[in-house]
């Protein structure tokens, strides 16, 4: 495997602009459950007074007495304090919120400490968003399988997972890491990418290169290493092919339908389906290695690899029993106030999701040896990239892109000029 060496160019270098997570300051303004959010606001904007800050759970940047511009794309329901005028429940929009798990946000400024309007402003169906933090890597199955029925043990502690990036068509809205979309304007406008890359590349392997090229070949190539994350570029066409190719197919699984992308299917035989409905609401998830089932209350799924119950996050966690406890936080004994409000039983939806989480983990375990396997070949020298005015990347292009084609509302109606 090809090693980050200081001749490598950065992804820092080759996709200049980043952009810092959200902070939302609350937790209750995202849930698995978009009619939970909906319930949620019903019961704030119904509260008066003391009750309704309790509620809000003020901070130093949000608090019911504070009014926000509106968020980029989005009809806020007000732009008014929310102490005078809360307005109609916004439209819950698709968020990730943690590695796999696609949940709901409430688009309104006002709740969100930190919403970040550069990225709204270029969200949309063309949009792509590579996320350059931990990510959860297929663990070594243990000998011995958990126990099947009730929820089982934290994986075993093993080796800490190198850094690696994730893929979303879907707004980055939880702890991620630095966010980079791959296009600085909406519409698929202007790539964010270092200047002179893709015509520089064209001109090497012969044809035309495209900003999403580019991206498979990170997933399938780049690698971590002490300077960041490293993304060697071959010299050799074929090389380029083979990397596109992985790399395709690895976003193709990422993206698990998003951007337009197909839905990643697993063999015939091999893929999972509900054996038994989930009723009432599941005490726990839990896996029977013998029979490759996985288990919640009364409801089971199967085939379930062991490589797709077993990935795992930094320290052990696995991704499916994360995914699972987000959707029971609001059953928690520590859930309080609006964090409380949820489905009473379990949604047929998340059992639809269940099974394309286990496709998407089956398929990236499976692929993991090619990944590691794959080697880019002789590379292209840092030098030439430099020569030809790639590297080092223009200060501006570490700046988002003017974008405001049209006026956006600010805080009490007012209009913003960027």
């Amino acid at each position: 495997m090809c090693r980050v060496s200081d001749d490598v160019p950065l992804l820092d270098e080759l996709m200049p602009w980043a952009v810092s997570g959200l902070r939302l300051g609350r937790a209750w303004v995202a849930a698995p459950d978009p009619a939970a959010l909906q319930a949620r606001w019903g019961v704030l904007a119904g509260a008066e007074g003391a009750e309704r800050e309790r509620l809000f759970r003020p901070s130093r940047a949000r608090s019911t007495a504070l009014g926000a511009a509106a968020l980029p794309g989005q009809r806020a329901p007000s732009t008014a304090r929310f102490a005078d005028a809360p307005g109609p429940c916004p439209e819950p929009v698709r968020a990730l919120l943690a590695p796999f798990d696609e949940q709901w946000l409430l688009p309104d400024q006002r709740l969100i400490d930190s919403a970040r309007p550069e990225l709204w402003r270029v969200l949309d169906g063309q949009q792509l968003f590579v996320l350059e933090g931990p990510e959860p890597v297929p663990a070594a199955v243990p000998e011995a399988a958990p126990a099947s029925g009730a929820a089982s043990a934290p994986a075993p502690a093993a080796a800490l997972p190198e850094p690696g990036l994730q893929v979303t068509a879907r707004l980055p809205a939880g702890r991620l890491g630095r966010i980079r979309p791959l296009h600085r304007r909406p519409g698929g406008a202007e790539p964010n990418l270092a200047p002179g890359l893709l015509p520089l590349l064209g001109a090497r392997f012969g044809g035309w290169v495209t900003p999403q090229d580019v991206l498979c070949w990170i997933l399938a190539a780049g690698r971590p290493g002490p300077r960041g994350y490293g993304v060697p570029l071959p010299s050799d066409p074929g090389r380029w092919r083979a990397g596109l190719e992985l790399g395709s197919r690895l976003l193709a699984v990422r993206l698990r339908g998003g951007g337009g992308a197909e839905p990643p299917r697993l063999p015939g035989g091999r893929r999972p389906y509900v054996r038994s409905a989930v009723t009432g609401w599941p005490g726990g998830i839990g896996y029977d290695a013998a029979a490759e089932t996985l288990v919640l209350g009364t409801g089971t799924v199967s085939p379930v690899p062991a490589e797709a119950w077993e990935y795992g996050a930094p320290g052990g966690a696995r991704v499916l029993e994360a995914w699972f406890a987000a959707r029971c936080a609001h059953r928690s004994p520590e859930a309080a106030g609006l964090e409380a409000v949820g489905p009473a039983v379990w949604p047929q939806a998340w059992t639809s999701e269940l099974l394309a989480l286990v496709t998407t983990l089956a398929l990236l375990a499976g692929a993991a040896e090619e990944r590691a396997a794959f080697e880019p070949g002789p590379l292209l020298p840092r030098a030439e990239l430099a020569a030809g005015g790639v590297l080092p990347p223009p200060r501006w292009a570490r700046r988002p892109a003017s974008v405001l084609d049209h006026l956006e509302e600010g805080p009490g109606g007012q209009f913003a000029l960027l």
